[in-house]
């Protein structure tokens, strides 16, 4: 498979982004919602994001998207506004052809270059192997693992808490609010 295409996502994806999401909420331990959005909530969802100055990419191939990716706030209160969360879903006839890599790489490009200092993933589920490790593969570290927090397709789940400093992480003064362009 060649290599994806990444770019902002658009209002026009929703719909790809809306369905690639729902198995993962249906069946999967990646997500810890248990009903699926509409394609309504999730352009909503997508606005927000965007409007609020977070990258906001898919990954794209063969006129179709493989995959998505979004930067978040990791927590609303102010003194969180340097830190990202990250979340990267990748179509199931996508995965393991290093879509989910390209997306996160670009992730990690743009909320860098907008100013984020750290980003944190907070991945569902401690068997989600794959993501741990295309997380670890891109730098990020482990700063562990939450115990039975939620209660999912007939079972307890962990979150595992990974983190990866951004442009001058932690060494500088951080400056004005970041924003994506």
């Amino acid at each position: 498979m060649p290599a994806p295409l990444i770019r902002p996502a658009t209002g026009d994806d929703i719909a790809a982004i809306t369905a690639i999401y729902r198995p993962a909420v249906l069946a999967g331990t990646a997500s810890f919602e248990l009903d699926p959005p509409s394609e309504a909530e999730m352009l909503s969802r997508y606005r927000a994001l965007v409007g609020g100055g977070y990258p906001y990419l898919v990954a794209e191939g063969g006129g179709a998207v493989l995959g998505y990716a979004y930067a978040n706030a990791y927590r609303p209160r102010p003194a969180y506004r340097y830190t990202v969360e990250d979340s990267v879903y990748v179509a199931p006839n996508a995965q393991g052809r290093g879509v989910g890599r390209a997306l996160l790489a670009a992730l990690i490009g743009r909320a860098s270059d907008a100013g984020f200092r750290r980003m944190v993933a907070v991945i569902g589920d401690s068997a989600q192997h794959a993501s741990i490790a295309l997380h670890r593969r891109a730098g990020f570290i482990s700063c562990g693992t939450l115990p039975a927090v939620g209660y999912k397709v007939g079972r307890w789940l962990d979150v595992v808490l990974m983190q990866l400093p951004l442009g001058e992480g932690d060494d500088t003064l951080p400056g004005d609010l970041p924003r994506v362009t």
